[in-house]
């Protein structure tokens, strides 16, 4: 009996649309359901948004991480990474059924898949936008092309996640009715909705932009569809698709200026791949030492590209600039601010960049004559210095600024002898090395051998 009923209900859903031209719901074939479109739904997700289609309901969330959480995917054909990803839930309350929940079936993984399809290429590039992310779109209520429905909740919850997406990208799912008896005679109809679906011919699941068609699906009852019926079905789909993308603009016009305060930050620095050992290091002692000091997380590619993250925008910028001085290659003529990290009798040695010490020469840390280095730096004391000239041993030759306020208290301190002091020299004659008075100062005549450079 129940048979029955259902095949006589289905032949009246038929008979109407085809002669009537008229829906279950009322609707005419061309029409769309109400839309309904909110974003920032959740408050502690990266990006959230909820897309309404009649009553086909979609949570979609966005999750962004470093490039490190890459989905690495093992196949016949080798290794592969995909750092977009689309999963699709259909919860059995979703159709008012109450069952167990098991692992996901063929539709939910198929559906999935589709979504990503659609979505993926207006996701920026790795070089754009440094992170790995992750849509889950929750189906909350179905009645009907939730599939598509999930393309468009992606959208709008990866804009608000602040992914600068290329365009937004829409879904609409287009049936069909045609006469059993008479092939020529079909109703191509827009937005199915679940009796639609199930009573009609075709359903075919067009998603894209304005500019074009980034997925396609087709399901047909049917051993083939005519040309003319897809290319009518494809102009309903293009013309539904823009009335949506301009919903989904109405809601959030463009893609947030930045990402969500709860996600990580994430910055991208170039290095030359010849430099990848020095930022490692011996045993990865350095990358260890900027991990544990910054609390950045850092990855490093053999193409020399190297991501750092952290939900800490200070603790990314300094790891970035420790990676960046390490690779940097000073040259002469360029002033730094840097820690005095060592003193010799014959000069300092001051880091001006991470693992990077170049020596001051006692000649050449104030414009007087110094006796003992400490009367003018201390360790630990910030200084500033330029790059007077890198030996063919690449090690970096140094001289202080004396224009800075320390430099400048010494001279005032010690004018008087430094007048006192020129005068005698300049009665000299014998005049010997400058350079060498950092050697030989405060040494006897039988203690005057040269020391080793710091390094």
């Amino acid at each position: 009996m129940s048979d029955i009923l259902e095949e006589e209900v289905a032949d009246y859903l038929r008979r109407e649309i085809l002669i009537n031209k008229k829906r279950p719901d009322g609707r005419k074939p061309d029409d769309i359901r109400d839309i309904i479109a909110k974003v920032e739904v959740l408050p502690r997700t990266h990006g959230s948004a909820i897309f309404q289609r009649g009553e086909t309901q979609v949570l979609s969330i966005v999750t962004l991480g470093s490039p490190a959480l890459e989905q690495l995917i093992e196949g016949m054909e080798g290794e592969e990474t995909k750092r977009y990803m689309h999963h699709y839930n259909f919860p059995p309350f979703s159709v008012g059924e109450v069952r167990r929940r098991g692992a996901p079936g063929r539709r939910e993984v198929g559906h999935g898949a589709l979504a990503e399809k659609a979505v993926r290429p207006v996701i920026p590039s790795n070089d754009e936008f440094p992170y790995t992310i992750r849509v889950v779109s929750e189906v909350l209520s179905s009645a009907g092309s939730t599939s598509q429905a999930s393309v468009c909740g992606s959208t709008l919850a990866l804009m608000d996640a602040g992914v600068p997406i290329k365009e937004p990208v829409a879904g609409i799912s287009i049936g069909l009715i045609i006469d059993k008896k008479d092939k020529s005679k079909f109703v191509t109809i827009t937005d199915i909705a679940y009796q639609e679906d199930a009573q009609g011919d075709m359903d075919l699941k067009v998603a894209g932009t304005k500019n074009g068609v980034t997925a396609i699906q087709m399901d047909t009852k049917l051993t083939g569809v005519p040309i003319k019926i897809l290319e009518e079905a494809l102009e309903k789909a293009k013309v539904a698709r823009l009335r949506i993308l301009e919903k989904i603009l109405e809601t959030l016009p463009h893609s947030r200026k930045s990402v969500s305060e709860h996600a990580p930050k994430v910055i991208l620095v170039k290095i030359d791949p010849s430099k990848i050992g020095e930022v490692i290091g011996s045993g990865g002692k350095t990358i260890n030492k900027i991990i544990a000091e910054t609390g950045a997380a850092i990855d490093i590619t053999d193409e020399g590209n190297v991501t750092i993250s952290s939900k800490d925008v200070e603790a990314c910028q300094k790891a970035a600039q420790w990676v960046e001085g390490i690779v940097k290659e000073p040259q002469p003529g360029e002033e730094y601010e840097g820690t005095v990290k060592r003193i010799m009798n014959f000069g300092a040695f001051v880091e001006i960049l991470p693992g990077k010490e170049g020596l001051v020469h006692i000649s050449k840390l104030a414009p007087y004559r110094v006796e003992n280095v400490e009367d003018v730096v201390k360790i630990g004391q910030i200084v500033k210095v330029r790059v007077l000239e890198i030996d063919d041993q690449r090690r970096l030759n140094l001289s202080m600024i004396f224009d800075q306020g320390g430099g400048e208290s010494h001279r005032q301190d010690r004018g008087n002898n430094f007048s006192e002091d020129r005068f005698r020299r300049s009665g000299r004659n014998d005049r010997r090395d400058r350079n060498s008075r950092g050697r030989n100062f405060g040494k006897s005549n039988n203690d005057q051998r040269r020391p080793k450079r710091g390094f």
